[in-house]
């Protein structure tokens, strides 16, 4: 898997994914602790209007920022990002009032929702080989993983020495490092955009992609699964952990550290597996796994018999077939596009896989806080299992990702 780090353009790009992502973890530990001195006991739901926030502008912003995106270079773009994420952690530390915090999430994600489909649009490019690029985004996995788990470890180590401002501080200097090793290497030139389509046109082009393409709207699907399993793990563990189980803080981590574990398995496992089996046969299934490990959680809580032991298997279980969707989206989309479509269709996908957060979120906190976790993991292992059958159906068994159906498909969505 670590050969393809060989790629000096890849190394660079790999190591500013990784500094980050740190760097985020360290923002997301400061905000919590900002969020507290603002509000005190309504931090909770100054971290949730947050992430909505954060939601809307992945939805909204990333498909417009690619389209606006065509008239700068990548390089140009992701750098610009980079800054502009930089410049807002220097500023969550001067913020006084609440609607300031959400003011300046909105700008720091909607950078994030610019950079991040750009940045995932061009590893193709560096990457040709389909063997290459599928241990590339094995270790991305990885590195989403291994952020989860290092980024609250190094915040508590930095929170030992220093106030929580200066973790900002850290974030900063992540965003500042990611841009530098961008600018430090020269990434391939995008393919000119087809002449004639309007503003609206350019938006919408990734969407009316998936909408056109089969295989687009069952890996949509099976993301639907994935967003209900991650928010009953991310919105409901600690109340499992410490009302259900009656376990301390410390076991919350542990959990959450089961769930990441699991999806480092299916990253590692993958790159081999697929040598062997398509995409499909390896998504469907894992999204039918995520709706029979919510059931089980449903069953369990039901009958009063979730024990540690059962909660840490199923957050492992649930983190496998995480991974084992997530790993391989790339793939699919590269070869549902050609490389002019491909930035479109890589923002579509952020867009439109992290807007099934904007359902399941709600739908983990509120069926927790009014009903009771059993209720909330009933109903989201109905929505994964529904996402997972309509997968199936979605998705045709004998489906023929080449570029030349892409380039097809896509002469079809410039035309409509």
């Amino acid at each position: 898997m670590l050969s393809v780090l060989c790629s000096r353009t890849y190394r660079h790009l790999f190591a500013a994914q990784v500094i980050a992502l740190t760097g985020t973890g360290l923002a997301t530990v400061a905000l919590s602790l900002l969020a507290y001195d603002l509000a005190g006991a309504r931090a909770g739901a100054v971290l949730g209007t947050a992430l909505a926030v954060k939601m809307l502008a992945y939805l909204v912003v990333g498909p417009i920022a690619t389209a606006l995106a065509e008239r700068v270079s990548r390089q140009k773009l992701m750098v610009g990002m980079d800054i502009a994420r930089a410049a807002v952690a220097l500023a969550l530390p001067f913020t006084t009032e609440v609607w300031q915090v959400y003011v300046l999430v909105l700008v720091l994600q909607s950078a994030s929702a610019a950079f991040t489909p750009t940045f995932q649009a061009t590893i193709p490019d560096v990457l040709t080989e389909e063997e290459d690029y599928t241990k590339a985004l094995s270790l991305s996995r990885l590195a989403y993983d291994l952020e989860s788990l290092f980024s609250p470890m190094l915040a508590a180590a930095l929170l030992a020495a220093v106030s929580y401002n200066w973790l900002f501080t850290g974030t900063a200097i992540g965003f500042l490092a990611s841009a530098v090793l961008v600018v430090s290497v020269a990434l391939p030139k995008l393919a000119p955009a087809a002449h004639g389509e309007g503003r609206w046109a350019k938006t919408t082009r990734g969407f009316r992609l998936y909408a056109a393409t089969p295989r687009l709207r069952g890996l949509l699907l099976a993301h639907l699964a994935v967003a209900a399993a991650t928010a009953m793990v991310v919105v409901d563990t600690v109340v499992l952990v410490q009302d259900v189980l009656g376990r301390g803080n410390g076991d919350v981590a542990i959990a959450l550290g089961a769930f990441g574990i699991g999806s480092m398995t299916a990253a590692l496992a993958l790159p081999r597996l697929l040598r062997r089996v398509n995409d499909r046969t390896v998504m469907v299934p894992a999204a039918f796994t995520l709706a029979a490990g919510l059931a089980l959680l449903t069953a369990a809580l039901g009958g009063g018999v979730l024990g540690w032991a059962g909660l840490l298997s199923l957050w492992t279980v649930l983190g496998v077939a995480t991974g084992a969707i997530l790993t391989p989206t790339g793939r699919i989309v590269t070869a549902s596009s050609t490389p002019t479509g491909r930035p479109a269709a890589f923002a579509a996908q952020f867009s439109l896989s992290h807007g099934w957060f904007l359902l399941t979120y709600p739908l983990a906190g509120w069926l927790a806080a009014q009903a009771n976790t059993g209720t909330a993991a009933a109903v989201l292992a109905a929505v994964a299992l529904t996402a997972a059958v309509a997968a199936l159906l979605a998705w045709p068994s004998r489906d023929s990702a080449t570029v030349t159906a892409a380039r097809e498909t896509e002469q079809k969505v410039l035309a409509a």
